[in-house]
């Protein structure tokens, strides 16, 4: 087939499971250690390497992450992954940690052999945003991120650094593109590892995902500093995924069940701090992209991820057992597309009709139809 009729994507990606901490942030009661203990141990035996596990800032504000030193524990100290093999040099664990008492918290944990391998910090282009998110002026927090950079480089920590309200603000309303490009630059000029694009609330539709991640990989070609992190609250997640991947972007976020969203207001019936007015009140409208409809797409366009697509549509329905109502994969309704005939759907009598008609088996027009089809030029277009 022609490459005009191909379209154009990497041919191998690497996914993050974000789902501990992004996922669980908005979730309205508390998920036990030993579920998220299990879950992660889970998603490395099926092939991730990237893991972003919870967020090391103030338990008062999201208590969700009350026991991030202990998962970090449990999770390093794992005999199960330890039995399997698994080689943590081969595994990032990664923690949010937005302001420098969250990461001051995560330097001493990697002095103490628990702390993160990769810490992730995150900008607004929309200052107004930005304040709401962290309390600090942008010149503020930028200072802050350098001195934090500095920090975790010291102890072997990578940090990547959030650019959200790149397809415009919920506060503010448009933005522009020349700004997070600007931001990304400004990130990497201080010494960041990564960058993490963000639509944080699903503002950015599949066309300007292309033109934006075009401008990004035109401007910083190195694809390996480049993530893509898609909400999903109008349906655009898997056509944002499609278009990044059509931009080349090759590493790609998401979570199971595609749940998300801003720290949650209440856990166990009980009113926090959380993120105020600014939240949605029905969790089943918002998330980010689905981890098991990315695989199972990606799986199809023959992109390699190294993932075990069938351990995750499995543990994606024990997800939403644990999560306690159904969630918003579409592949853990209908599953994988099918590979081989399925036998117990075929209608009985096919053949013995073909037959009886003098057809032959896998004829599929009547045999006085010409072999080729012969369209009039004002249909076919040819003279």
């Amino acid at each position: 087939m022609s490459d005009r009729f191909q379209l154009s994507y990497p041919k191998k990606v690497r996914l993050a499971d974000i789902s501990m901490r992004e996922g669980l942030q908005h979730e309205e009661h508390f998920i036990p250690t030993d579920a998220k203990v299990y879950y992660v141990e889970e998603s490395i035996l099926a092939g991730f390497k990237r893991l972003e596990i919870t967020n090391l800032g103030n338990p008062g504000i999201m208590p969700q992450f009350r026991d991030a030193e202990d998962l970090f524990k449990r999770v390093r100290d794992s005999r199960r992954l330890s039995r399997r093999g698994v080689n943590f040099d081969d595994i990032e664990l990664t923690s949010i940690c937005i302001r420098e008492g969250a990461v001051d918290r995560a330097v001493a944990g990697r002095k103490e052999g628990w702390g993160p391998d990769r810490i992730g910090m995150m900008v607004s282009t929309d200052e107004e945003h930005h304040f709401a998110n962290s309390g600090t002026t942008l010149p503020e927090y930028w200072e802050e991120a350098e001195r934090c950079i500095r920090k975790c480089h010291d102890v072997n920590i990578k940090v990547f650094g959030t650019v959200s309200t790149i397809w415009g603000s919920p506060i503010s309303g448009p933005t522009r593109f020349e700004d997070a490009l600007e931001f990304t630059e400004r990130w990497l000029s201080i010494g960041a590892d990564d960058i993490e694009h963000a639509d944080h609330d699903g503002s950015a539709p599949p066309n300007q995902v292309y033109r934006y991640f075009s401008m990004i990989l035109d401007t910083l070609p190195n694809t390996d500093i480049h993530v893509a992190h898609f909400h999903v609250t109008r349906g655009w997640g898997p056509a944002n995924t499609l278009a990044a991947l059509n931009a080349g972007v090759n590493i790609h976020e998401g979570v199971l069940g595609g749940i998300g969203g801003q720290p949650t207001n209440f856990i166990d019936r009980t009113p926090v701090r959380g993120t105020g007015e600014y939240y949605y009140i029905d969790p089943n409208v918002v998330g980010l992209g689905s981890l098991e409809d990315m695989l199972v797409m990606m799986d199809e366009m023959g992109i390699e991820t190294g993932i075990d697509v069938d351990r995750i549509l499995s543990l994606g329905r024990k997800w939403e057992k644990t999560i306690g109502r159904r969630l918003r994969s579409e592949s853990i309704l209908n599953g994988r597309i099918p590979k081989k005939p399925r036998e117990e759907f075929k209608r009985k009598g096919l053949a013995g009709k073909k037959a009886k008609r003098g057809e032959k088996p896998g004829q599929l027009y009547p045999s006085n139809w010409p072999e080729e089809v012969d369209l009039p030029s004002e249909i076919s277009g040819k003279e």
